[in-house]
């Protein structure tokens, strides 16, 4: 009687076990299925606005465009280190690049983080940076191109992004495209509605919204950088490549199974594409569509985001619905 006793309970402490194993499974799947994006706060007149080079250098000068435009907006600026020094192609030395951004994400007084200008070297100093303030008192974080590599890292703390123009854009860009950019920044509603395209695929989906510059999101995969897409509605847009790398770029991201579970694809512009002397045979956004003809989720093609004047702000990190038809297709933030 008391082997049975004892045979008894350890099946049942191990019915527990297996209980109390599958509870903090269901959690965690759970949690992850209705993780909630931390919203920065959004800007109000009288608040200050820091702008810097993560990057590519940049003067004084050609930043008065978009230092006017703040001021415009009721809003006080003030200009990081970065601007005006130079290191060869790079707004100064790597440790300058860090040292500025990283005192701007502690200042409380700079309320939001406005990248100068694209090109190459924010993946140079990602790993410099601290963001344990940051993420006690999130702030956003502006720009697109290669700050790409801010909005996957930041992203992935569960923080949101804007995705927009460069300080150094706003002088070329669209009377729409600085109103999206304003009504991002301050929290007004906006929401898309751009013209069918052929290639487009019919469907609804809902997911977070998350992407950025093809080339930077394929140089950080593997890093701790890398965003999850799981999920996810994946924004790409692309500058100045080789037709074939556009085809090399999606065609790893497909075998690495990014596609498999992604819940929706949006394309922007693919700008300035280069051939080969014997030529690729496609453009991209052929490219884009040939990798995806067997994937199940709708994708929107000639969205106004990216190296375009018509670069409109996408809200990273937030929860967005996608529907595509025979006649249009629409961006609502949820």
């Amino acid at each position: 009687m008391y082997i049975c006793d004892e045979r008894f309970q350890i099946k049942m402490k191990n019915y527990k076990n297996t209980f109390v194993l599958l509870l903090i499974f269901f959690t965690i799947i759970t949690a992850q299925a209705q993780r909630q994006i931390i919203m920065p706060e959004f800007l109000q007149k009288g608040d200050t606005v820091g702008i810097l080079a993560t990057a590519r250098k940049i003067d004084l000068k050609s930043l008065q465009p978009a230092i006017k435009l703040m001021k415009s907006w009721g809003l006080n600026v003030i200009i990081g280190k970065t601007i005006g020094p130079e290191q060869n192609q790079l707004a100064g030395p790597d440790s300058l690049r860090a040292q500025d951004f990283q005192e701007m994400l502690d200042n409380p007084a700079i309320k939001a983080i406005w990248g100068a200008k694209g090109g190459y070297g924010t993946v140079r100093i990602i790993d410099k940076i601290d963001f344990t303030r940051f993420k006690q008192k999130p702030k956003f974080i502006i720009g697109f191109s290669d700050m790409t590599v801010l909005h996957s890292h930041i992203n992935n703390m569960g923080i949101a992004t804007l995705h927009a123009v460069m300080g150094s854009t706003v002088e070329r860009a669209t009377p729409e495209a600085i109103e999206s950019f304003r009504r991002a920044l301050f929290g007004e509603k906006q929401e898309y509605c751009v013209d069918a395209h052929p290639y487009n695929k019919k469907g609804i989906a809902e997911g977070e919204l998350v992407g950025g510059n093809l080339s930077v999101l394929y140089s950080i995969m593997g890093s701790s950088s890398e965003i999850d897409y799981k999920g996810k509605i994946l924004f790409i847009e692309d500058l100045d490549e080789y037709l074939y790398h556009i085809d090399r770029m999606m065609i790893n991201l497909k075998r690495n199974g990014y596609f498999d579970n992604l819940n929706g694809m949006i394309i922007g512009g693919m700008t300035s594409m280069n051939d080969n002397e014997i030529p690729w045979g496609k453009d991209a956004l052929q490219i884009i569509q040939d990798v995806t003809s067997d994937c199940k989720f709708p994708i929107i093609y000639n969205f106004p985001a990216g190296h375009i004047r018509d670069n409109r702000t996408l809200i990273f990190g937030r929860k967005v619905s996608i529907k595509v038809d025979e006649n249009e297709a629409t961006l609502q933030y949820k």
